[in-house]
């Protein structure tokens, strides 16, 4: 039973701390204090009740809609709580009560940070990528196992394997394929999870967002220069390898 409750209250902090996300989401793109104003309407500016502010509830009862103007509310927000909860759950089943639980969660809270301003805006702040890479290299060698070495290296080939697709992905469609946001993205995640992880982080993200790509083209009739970020997939790749690393490894690297 005490489990039960624990399991309980992580997943209610994982869905407030995912309400805090999706103010993270709104204002970094726009440079914004994400402490300050408080939550309000983006579309009538109306500051935003306690009681209209409960995680998934308050989307409910609202009917999906603001109290003061109407307006509908966004799918994202209450998507973006339900995700952080299931994840923190995760993490907290994969990892149990040990310090690394928490320096986990946070980088995976970057990560959704950074996949839901790519899907909207199709940037990545820099302020999240070149901040995370050194406090997730310091993390990661506290926290996570790593040596300086092994941090060191999954920088470099981090942010070095994707800059050598994107020249080649360039020089052979004439077109950018990625931005630097991608690089410094993947940079931070050999960062965290070392060297090894970055050619099946990469290979995984490229074959998500092929199959995923070639689906969104299909059923929107877009060509094979539709646009769609890479940034989305390389962190779905990583939360697989987040909970999947060492099967992956031990099965690649055979």
């Amino acid at each position: 039973m005490a489990t039960l409750y624990l399991d309980i209250i992580v997943i209610l902090v994982g869905a407030a701390i995912g309400s805090f996300l999706n103010v993270c989401i709104s204002r970094i793109p726009e440079g914004v204090s994400i402490v300050h104003p408080r939550s309000r309407c983006p579309y009538c500016g109306h500051p935003i009740r306690l009681y209209d502010n409960i995680p998934v509830i308050s989307f409910v009862l609202l009917k999906g809609k603001c109290r003061d103007c109407g307006h509908p509310i966004p799918l994202r927000y209450p998507l973006v709580e339900v995700l952080t909860a299931i994840l923190a759950f995760l993490i907290f089943w994969h990892f149990g009560p040990k310090p690394v639980a928490p320096v986990v969660f946070l980088f995976v809270c970057v990560l959704i940070i950074i996949s839901f301003i790519d899907l909207e805006t199709k940037l990545i702040p820099h302020i999240l990528t070149l901040t995370g890479i050194p406090v997730f290299a310091v993390l990661a060698v506290l926290f996570n196992g790593l040596s300086l070495r092994d941090v060191f290296f999954g920088i470099m080939v981090g942010a070095g394997s994707l800059y050598f697709v994107a020249v080649y992905y360039e020089a052979v469609t004439h077109r950018e394929g990625m931005g630097g946001g991608d690089l410094n993205l993947l940079a931070m995640m050999g960062a965290f999870f070392g060297v090894k992880s970055i050619l099946i982080i990469l290979l995984l993200g490229s074959l998500l967002g092929a199959v995923i790509g070639i689906l969104l083209i299909i059923v929107n009739g877009k060509d094979m220069k539709y646009e769609i970020p890479f940034g989305p997939f390389l962190c779905a790749a990583g939360l697989l390898y987040l909970f999947f690393g060492d099967r992956l490894l031990s099965n690649f690297f055979l």
